[in-house]
């Protein structure tokens, strides 16, 4: 049985599927719960664009090292490789509808227009928060999706069905990207915003050469103290995170490219082949080359140092 959540429909299980990723435009939508049980350890990335909108009253959202702290209506959006996390707060689950969604390149070479209208997947802050009366067109749209999946009809007409109202809802919030009135909230105090703005310096510099003496000289810490806070905050040791991060970015570039494997480990910072090896086997469990190759049985890098 459906009911309205903070004005969208929603059903425990309820999900819509439209083809697989492999066979051209592709739709998942989501409407489930999730708990403070179930919080992975690290944050994770996809090859398809993700829009997240929390029904629950509060939860963070972690998106290449910057936490940032959303409410009920809240929209989400995460472009393809972005790495993130969502927080669940203790207590009852937390009801949220995700949208996985992927276009093949060939289509949005023959229809330009949809690199404009993914454009707010591009900004700053993924966060996208309306006032009432704007999230309520957003919400119907959304909604009109979701009827349609309740309702019998052959599954060619759905999919173009869907395909077409979800357009519209992605032109929508284009149309209502200047009208963002989300606002960050400021950390909790000056050492997690130290620590973060690291974190956040490492998603944008992992090419480089990176090191505990470096950063802490460039950020005005000592190496003894970033050592100490940095894992305090992370939950990881400083040399940890930046080899995950590395290695998320490889793990997508393996994925995603046909880059030659040597040319992907330099690529993300790493000094020799025989490094990059060592590392990805340890996070991985599996070589580059037996990842490129079987992507979905290997593992992402989730556990604590």
């Amino acid at each position: 049985m459906s009911e309205l959540i903070n004005g969208i429909l929603y059903e425990k299980r309820h999900d819509i599927i439209i083809n697989n990723m492999s066979d051209g435009i592709y739709y998942y939508f989501d409407y489930d719960e999730r708990s403070f049980q179930v919080n992975m350890d690290f944050q994770h990335f996809h090859s398809f664009y993700e829009i997240h909108i929390l029904l629950a009253k509060s939860a963070s959202h972690l998106v290449e090292g910057i936490p940032y702290t959303i409410h009920a209506g809240d929209i989400v959006l995460l472009r393809p490789s972005l790495l993130h996390k969502t927080i669940y707060p203790q207590g009852a689950p937390s009801r949220r509808l995700i949208i996985n969604f992927l276009y093949p390149q060939e289509y949005l070479d023959s229809h330009p227009a949809f690199s404009r209208i993914l454009e707010p997947f591009g900004q700053d802050i993924p966060i996208f928060r309306f006032d009432q009366e704007k999230t309520a067109i957003l919400s119907d749209m959304l909604n009109q999706v979701f009827l349609l999946s309740t309702r019998s009809m052959p599954s060619d007409i759905l999919n173009t069905m869907v395909h077409a109202e979800f357009t519209r809802f992605l032109y929508r919030l284009w149309e209502l990207r200047s009208f963002n009135v989300y606002v960050p909230e400021k950390f909790e105090s000056p050492l997690s915003e130290k620590i973060y703005q690291i974190t956040s310096y490492i998603h944008n510099h992992y090419s480089e050469e990176l090191s505990l003496e470096s950063l802490a000289e460039q950020f005005y810490i000592s190496t003894y103290y970033l050592s100490h806070r940095f894992r305090q905050v992370t939950g990881y040791t400083l040399i940890h995170y930046i080899q995950m991060t590395r290695i998320r970015s490889a793990q997508y570039a393996l994925i995603n490219t046909r880059e030659k494997i040597t040319d992907i480990s330099a690529a993300c910072g790493f000094t020799s082949f025989s490094q990059f090896n060592r590392v990805f086997r340890k996070f991985c469990g599996v070589s580059p080359s037996d990842f490129r190759r079987d992507p979905v049985t290997s593992s992402f890098p989730t556990h604590s140092a």
